[in-house]
């Protein structure tokens, strides 16, 4: 079985099926952010799909459902990969870090980044997520997955769209966000990231569409 590489290895990868890996995570006491989190975000999607979408962390509502990408930037994400001509039900989508960090402010619950330290624990089960999927795409979404997949020297605002190789049989390429898009403060940016994010996915879907095709290779 062929590895892919993290930029930001890890001791040893768990193994298992993809439900074992989901169970031991559930289970993972490796950082403290499991303490308030109601359920462990692991990825979701087919085991043998060929793209793998990494975003950062959960938010509050992935947080209550345990389902990756299913609040404000899932749907932004989902609408997206719609126009790019992805179906998520033939991706894997999954995070960097697989609980909700958050700091309380009145009642709610407001999103806090993982720490480095936090992010170093979690790596673990990214890696493990990789080296059963075995995707042949990988994408990057945001800053904190594209560091790991590539280094701390990566830029997403001059390095986005790019294909990468990661390993004999797989490349990767990162991009914008959904979250980070919708915290953009002007509303044209707004547009101009989005618009970015679906090129970057169009890409991705085009690579998909090659790789269906027999004795042909990526563009």
């Amino acid at each position: 079985m062929a590895v892919i590489a993290l930029a930001k290895p890890v001791d040893a990868i768990p193994a298992g099926s993809l439900a074992t890996l989901r169970r031991k995570a559930a289970g993972c006491r490796a950082c403290p952010l499991w303490r308030g989190a109601t359920h462990t975000v692991f990825g979701r999607g087919p085991a043998h799909a060929v793209a793998m979408l990494i975003g950062e962390q959960p938010g509050a509502q992935e947080d209550r459902t345990g389902e990756p990408f299913v609040g404000p930037a899932g749907q932004l994400l989902d609408r997206a990969m719609a126009e790019a001509g992805l179906d998520r039900d033939e991706l894997y989508l999954t995070n960097t870090v697989k609980h909700f960090k958050y700091e309380i402010r009145g009642t709610a619950k407001l999103h806090k980044s993982a720490s480095a330290a936090e992010q170093a624990a979690c790596r673990q089960w990214l890696a493990a997520e990789l080296s059963r999927v075995q995707p042949r795409l990988v994408v990057g979404l945001g800053a904190m997955a594209a560091k790991t997949l590539f280094g701390n020297a990566f830029r997403i605002g001059t390095e986005r769209g790019q294909w990468r190789e990661m390993g004999a049989r797989a490349r990767g390429v990162a991009t914008w966000h959904p979250s980070a898009i919708l915290r953009m403060p002007r509303e044209d940016r707004r547009r101009e990231a989005y618009a970015e994010l679906v090129a970057d996915l169009c890409k991705v879907a085009t690579a998909l569409a090659a790789l269906a095709e027999p004795g042909e290779e990526m563009p």
